[in-house]
């Protein structure tokens, strides 16, 4: 009798632990949606972010790998960068570092980024959303 109550809770275990897992992934998954409709729809980062071809489009299979910068300031500025790094799978950033940038617009290294880079202070939920969303890109070459 005592193996069968064993028996009933391992199933009940395990019965849990594909819910919490199942639940888990649907949730990582709407989390990296909404950090996908934030990077491309409001924040629009491909702009600068994403190389473009000889037309102007985007270069397919190169989506946030980095690029020059199609533009310049109106004012000379010393410390214009001329390319935007690749932000696909953050390279060199954790999700921490990454949540933090995003929430206080300051770098690792203490600063603010350069321009024309804006100093975002997002809300932790939609910072979170955009880290998901940015790690989930595969970073190898196009």
């Amino acid at each position: 009798m005592k193996l069968k109550y064993v028996g009933v809770a391992l199933i009940a275990v395990c019965l849990s632990l594909f819910v919490a897992l199942t639940q888990g992934r649907a949730r990582t998954r709407a989390n990296v949606g909404r950090g996908q409709y934030l990077v491309e729809e409001i924040a629009q980062c491909g702009m600068c972010h994403t190389p473009r071809n000889e037309r102007g489009e985007f270069e397919p299979g190169r989506w946030l790998r980095g690029g020059p910068l199609e533009f310049e300031p109106a004012h000379a500025a010393a410390d214009w960068p001329t390319s935007a790094p690749a932000i696909a799978g953050l390279p060199g950033w954790s999700r921490a570092e990454a949540i933090r940038f995003l929430q206080t617009g300051i770098t690792r290294n203490g600063n603010p980024p350069r321009r024309p880079m804006p100093q975002y202070r997002m809300r932790h939920d939609d910072a979170e959303a955009i880290v998901a969303y940015l790690k989930s890109l595969k970073t190898g070459p196009g």
